[in-house]
């Protein structure tokens, strides 16, 4: 398993594999053909950038048995999917704050990140397991009140895409075994989530195979695969911190709105 991380120091932006507290730079493309320069760069000379730049962000809702079974919420047979602004994207350390004219609640909510590594389009399962370059933590923030605003028309989109509404990172685990993982979200160092990916209702492969017969997915787009019980509003000030065995802590600040 390598983690694959992209970085910034001195103002230049560059990618590699995290081993420790050392970066093993690369040059090329991260999906294809990347290649090892011999550098080792010191993770603390650099700020870490979210790991994947998707230009199609998906989201999942409903995709957990246990959240499924205490909401009342039947069982989908396909993913209940949306799309979050690719421009919400940030990477770890960096500040979630909602826009001027928002007040109402933010909530956080920990989630496995599946970043794809080649094009596909109406792809199979087993194409489709192979597309995924690896796994990333993401936070898909939500803009509660806006989702609901207006009862005729629930706005997934825009209370979902807020600039700062989409952390990734800190890296992109190849070859993780996620079944055997849980994720975790801890605020100011408390607990919140903590939940099993093995309760995934549609899995990775499948997600992608069924997305893809409508909408083709490139390398580094990234698909969140829902969430479970737990999340609640974020207060200004709140650590947010989403961790998942293998891949490591995202870890971002709540602040208001400026």
């Amino acid at each position: 398993m390598a983690i694959w991380v992209r970085y910034r120091r001195d103002g230049a932006d560059g990618f590699g594999v995290l081993d420790d507290d050392t970066i093993a730079a690369h040059t090329g493309d991260l999906f294809a053909e990347a290649a090892p320069t011999g550098e080792q760069v010191p993770l603390a000379d650099v700020a870490l950038l979210a790991p994947a730049r998707p230009r199609r962000f998906v989201g999942l809702w409903n995709n957990f048995h246990e959240a499924a079974a205490k909401n009342g919420l039947a069982t989908p047979a396909v993913p209940l999917w949306f799309l979050k602004n690719p421009g919400c994207v940030v990477g770890p350390e960096a500040t979630i704050r909602p826009p001027a004219s928002y007040a109402g609640r933010v909530v956080y909510e920990g989630e496995l990140g599946v970043v794809i590594g080649a094009r596909c389009a109406g792809v199979d399962e087993a194409n489709a397991e192979r597309a995924i370059f690896g796994y990333t933590c993401v936070n898909d923030v939500t803009a509660l009140d806006l989702l609901t605003e207006d009862a005729s028309f629930p706005q997934w989109a825009r209370a979902k895409g807020c600039e700062t509404f989409g952390p990734l990172g800190p890296g992109i685990a190849t070859n993780l075994d996620w079944l055997t993982a849980r994720v975790r979200v801890a605020i100011n160092g408390r607990v919140r989530q903590d939940y099993p990916l093995a309760d995934m209702i549609i899995r990775p492969a499948r997600i992608i195979a069924l997305i893809s017969r409508e909408m083709a997915l490139e390398a580094g787009d990234v698909i969140a695969c829902g969430t479970s019980l737990g999340a609640v509003s974020m207060k200004p000030g709140s650590v947010v911190e989403v961790s998942i065995d293998g891949i490591g802590t995202l870890r971002n600040r709540f602040e208001a709105a400026a």
